[in-house]
C-alpha cells in the first residue's frame, strides 16, 4: 500500500465527508463513477462563529443529497445564504436551481446561463458572507467557465475540477483549452508561493495538504503528456483516437473517451504553437 504522504499533494486519509478546515465542511454526493471518483464534493463554507454559510457546488439533482447539505448546515446552527458554482458541469451544477428553491438563495456563477439573480462572478471578485471572505480566481481550461475560490483565512483554495484530490483532470475540448489550463495552474501555483495557500479543497477526491506539490505535479504531468502526444504524431499517429491508444495505453479503456478530449486539446495547442 502506498503511503498517502508520498502521493502528489499529500491526500488526506479518512472519510471525505465532514470538516476539512476551520471554515470548510464537505458533504459527499452519492454519484461515484470513474469520472467523479468518490462523488462530487459539495462544500459548506462559513466563519466559525457565524450563523450564515455559503455552499459551493450543490452537485447533481439528487433530492436526498441537496436536503442533506441543508441539514448539515442547520445542524451546525447555520443558514445557507448564498450558492456559488465552480463551473457548469452537471455533477456540480445540475442541482443548483433546486437547491436555490430549498434555501431561498441566489446562485452566482461565471456563466450567465447558470445564475439565479442579478449577480455573477468574475476574476478578482471578493465574496463576503457572514464575515467569510472568498476571493474569486479565474481558472479556465477544464472548462471555459471554471473558477476557484481562495479562502485566505484557511490558507486554502477550492478548485472544482481544476485540481482533483486524486489523479488528474480532463481538458474538456472544445470548451476547455490547454493553454488556458496551463495558465490557470500557474495562477494556482502563485497562490501557493505568494499567498500562503497550502490546502486544496477539490471538487472530487480527498483534501490535499500540499497544494504546491499538487500543482507542480499537474504542471509536470501536462508537460509529459504534451511531449508524448507530439512524439506520437511524429510517429504517424494522426487521429485523436490513434494518439489515445498509443499514449494512454496504460489507462483504463473506460476513460479513453475523456482522454480523447484532452488529446484534442493538446493537438490544438501543438498546432497553435507550430509544433506539429
Amino acid at each position: 500500500m502506498t503511503d498517502a504522504a508520498a502521493l502528489p499533494g499529500r491526500p488526506r486519509g479518512g472519510a471525505l465527508s465532514g470538516p476539512a478546515t476551520a471554515r470548510a465542511v464537505n458533504v459527499l454526493a452519492p454519484n461515484p463513477s470513474a469520472m467523479t471518483l468518490d462523488g462530487t464534493n459539495t462544500w459548506i463554507l462559513s466563519e466559525p462563529d457565524s450563523d450564515l454559510a455559503v455552499v459551493v457546488d450543490p452537485g447533481p439533482l439528487d433530492e436526498g443529497h441537496l436536503r442533506q447539505v441543508v441539514a448539515t448546515a442547520e445542524q451546525a446552527g447555520r443558514r445557507v445564504a448564498l450558492t456559488l458554482l465552480t463551473h457548469g458541469h452537471p455533477d456540480h451544477a445540475a442541482g443548483a436551481a433546486r437547491f436555490a428553491e430549498l434555501t431561498g438563495t441566489r446562485v452566482r456563477a461565471l456563466d450567465p446561463a447558470l445564475r439565479l439573480g442579478d449577480e455573477g462572478l468574475a476574476a478578482g471578485d471578493v465574496v463576503t458572507t457572514g464575515g467569510l471572505e472568498l476571493r474569486v480566481v479565474a481558472t479556465p481550461g477544464h472548462t471555459s467557465d471554471s473558477l476557484s475560490f481562495h479562502i485566505p483565512a484557511d490558507g486554502a483554495v477550492l478548485t472544482g475540477d481544476t485540481v482533483l484530490g486524486r489523479g488528474t483532470t480532463v481538458v474538456a475540448h472544445p470548451d476547455g483549452r490547454l493553454g488556458d489550463y496551463l495558465d490557470s495552474l500557474r495562477r494556482l501555483r502563485s497562490l501557493t508561493v505568494d499567498d500562503g495557500v497550502h490546502t486544496v479543497l477539490p471538487g472530487h477526491g480527498p483534501v490535499l495538504e500540499d497544494a504546491q506539490g499538487a500543482v507542480e505535479y499537474y504542471l509536470a504531468h501536462r508537460a509529459t503528456r504534451l511531449a508524448q502526444v507530439e512524439t506520437a504524431v511524429e510517429d504517424g499517429h494522426r487521429s485523436p483516437a490513434e494518439v489515445v491508444a498509443h499514449v494512454y495505453a496504460d489507462v483504463d479503456r473506460s476513460l479513453w473517451p475523456a482522454a480523447e478530449l484532452s488529446v484534442r486539446a493538446q493537438l490544438d495547442y501543438l498546432e497553435e504553437h507550430g509544433l506539429i
